[in-house]
């Protein structure tokens, strides 16, 4: 394993796609055209170093599901590192990515064990009124406005405030919290920034953790220092690490859920009457959201440990892989259509959540918060149409895909 990270093989380049303002500015044009090379392709990224892309539904299910596929972030860094020849990461950056997104089984089996004991059905559903009174009462706050940003205003706002107040977290901090994230989840070339971040961020788990341990209370932070049943517990670097995933999957995802679904059904006015008319279409709506233009534009990164092969391709083992979860929820050999907006389609095996032993443990928070902002969003305001002044500006992340503001006109009729 030593040897996994040995720079790329001599190769030109001219035949490699690359990563620019455009994919960030509409990457499902970009996933049309190298879906015609195949489910799986080379692509040089912003720093420079050439990944596979998995972009076929079912060549994407499949490698997400795969034992030969590992995810290590202190591997990966040596990989990229070596390939970029510079040298690797700040370890305290790599210790706050060593959460169970980013462990194999045995680790990943025992991480998500000790976690998945705080997302059980009955904990999730309990948090239903309190979420609704949250969407309220963040709806009232706007409802006398003409015109909001109604990312900055609702979709963000919502579930940070539901995962603060799961985890312990003063949601005073959710602004910071916000900015810090911002910065960790960019693309290559903000490494000071990140740096900034990462010590930040680190600083504010360690001491909430002290003082939960001083202090517990019932929230989930609170639940994940007490050790399990069997007596096994989390580390001090394992409960920053994770709790850091949780904070940071547990609302950036959502933000976009919501924000990219809002924007899909302001594009497509007869949906939105449609949706509008009939909330009990909700819950099937959510997920057509999720296939459409879901939060996560590329899973985060794998390696191999030996030979895949995908398509007509083999990928050898020391490979970077990213599994380009748009593009494969966009596959025409999976969903007809793909690029229309159908909130009655039949979304199954949609991957918007991954797939496998990383599927996303909160996703019946995220289904249950979605479902609740839009049907309060649609009933609140009827006349809900984007703002004049709207032309969205995307993140510039592989990893997350959603907008920086979303202006919409809530009460005049058009």
């Amino acid at each position: 394993m030593a040897d996994i990270a040995a720079p790329d093989r001599a190769e030109t380049t001219e035949d490699i796609e690359t990563i620019g303002a455009e994919f960030f500015a509409d990457p499902h044009a970009q996933y049309r055209r190298w879906r015609e090379q195949g489910p799986a392709l080379r692509v040089m990224f912003p720093d420079k170093v050439i990944r596979w892309v998995i972009v076929g539904h079912a060549e994407a299910r499949a490698v997400l599901a795969d034992p030969r596929v590992h995810k290590d972030a202190t591997l990966v860094d040596r990989m990229i590192t070596a390939k970029r020849q510079v040298p690797p990461s700040d370890p305290r950056a790599l210790a706050l990515l060593t959460h169970m997104l980013n462990t194999d089984p045995p680790d990943h089996t025992r991480l998500r064990k000790l976690v998945s004991k705080a997302f059980t059905t009955r904990r999730i559903a309990a948090l239903r009124p309190r979420i609704e009174d949250i969407t309220a009462g963040l709806l009232d706050a706007i409802a006398t406005r003409d015109e909001v940003d109604l990312l900055h205003e609702f979709a963000v706002p919502l579930p940070i405030t539901v995962i603060c107040e799961l985890l312990g977290v003063p949601v005073s901090d959710r602004d910071a919290f916000q900015e810090w994230t911002k910065a960790l989840v960019g693309v290559v070339g903000l490494e000071e920034e990140r740096a900034r971040a990462t010590a930040a961020m680190t600083a504010f788990l360690s001491g909430l953790i002290r003082a939960k341990r001083a202090e517990p209370g019932e929230d989930l932070l609170s639940g994940l220092i007490e050790p399990a049943n069997d007596g096994d517990a989390l580390s001090e670097p394992e409960l920053v690490a994770m709790a850091f995933l949780l904070l940071v999957a547990g609302h950036e995802t959502t933000v976009n859920l919501i924000g990219n679904g809002t924007l899909a059904l302001l594009q497509d006015p007869a949906r939105l009457r449609a949706l509008r008319a009939d909330p009990d279409l909700v819950p099937a709506a959510v997920e057509e959201f999720l296939r459409y233009d879901g939060p996560v534009n590329m899973a985060t990164i794998r390696y191999t440990v030996e030979p895949i092969t995908v398509g007509d391709c083999e990928i050898p083992p020391g490979e970077l892989v990213y599994i380009a979860l748009s593009a494969a929820n966009r596959d025409p050999e999976r969903y007809p259509a793909p690029d229309e907006l159908e909130i009655e389609r039949d979304t199954t095996a949609h991957l918007a959540f991954g797939h496998g032993i990383h599927f996303c443990l909160g996703a019946p928070l995220a289904r249950m918060e979605a479902q609740i902002a839009f049907t309060a969003l649609l009933q609140r305001f009827p006349h809900l149409r984007p703002s004049p002044a709207a032309n969205p500006v995307w993140q510039t992340s592989t990893l997350i895909r959603g907008m920086l503001e979303l202006p919409v006109r809530l009460n005049d009729p058009a």
